[in-house]
């Protein structure tokens, strides 16, 4: 029997993610959005993937460029992954104005300030129904001294605390 979509939606809800914003830069065009799907595919090489909906505006520009940069949101950057989901309505234009961002190796925009930041080439593009996963290489990889993750859990941003 097909499981209904909101049954998966009301049990995905049950895991916890961290926040991501996917990012890449094609022809002069910087695009980020909020990505949840996102984890580790390997450690030799170094390899990431990222599930984007084909729907999505930063979908094209991933593709095309053929790069894409990964920030770990930290607490405290809820306003970031609301900006970047397309959920702030006090941005109509370009999302990463007044948003203090660097590049390292593929000129992907990285969010300053995150707990970590993965720069990757697409090495892999795998066509699902609704959407895309790519999986890139990473290239440069730079983790925070300090700060905890951003993370989601049954629609509400969370804190971590630790476990005795």
């Amino acid at each position: 029997m097909p499981v209904d979509s909101n049954a998966l939606r009301a049990t995905m809800r049950q895991w916890v993610t961290g926040v991501t914003v996917v990012t890449t830069a094609f022809e002069g065009v910087r695009v980020g959005m909020t990505v949840s799907s996102f984890t580790s595919v390997s450690l030799e090489p170094p390899t990431v993937l990222v599930c984007l909906n084909k729907n999505a505006f930063a979908h094209d520009y991933v593709k095309r460029a053929a790069v894409f940069g990964v920030s770990l949101l930290a607490t405290g950057q809820a306003d970031l992954s609301q900006r970047f989901a397309g959920f702030d309505p006090t941005v109509s234009g370009d999302r990463f104005d007044g948003v203090a961002y660097t590049t390292a190796e593929t000129g992907a925009p990285l969010l300053v300030g995150a707990v970590g930041v993965l720069d990757c080439v697409v090495r892999a593009a795998h066509d699902t129904h609704t959407h895309t996963i790519f999986i890139g290489e990473v290239v440069y990889a730079l983790s925070a001294a300090e700060g905890a993750p951003l993370i989601y859990y049954n629609r509400q941003y969370q804190n971590l605390v630790p476990q005795s």
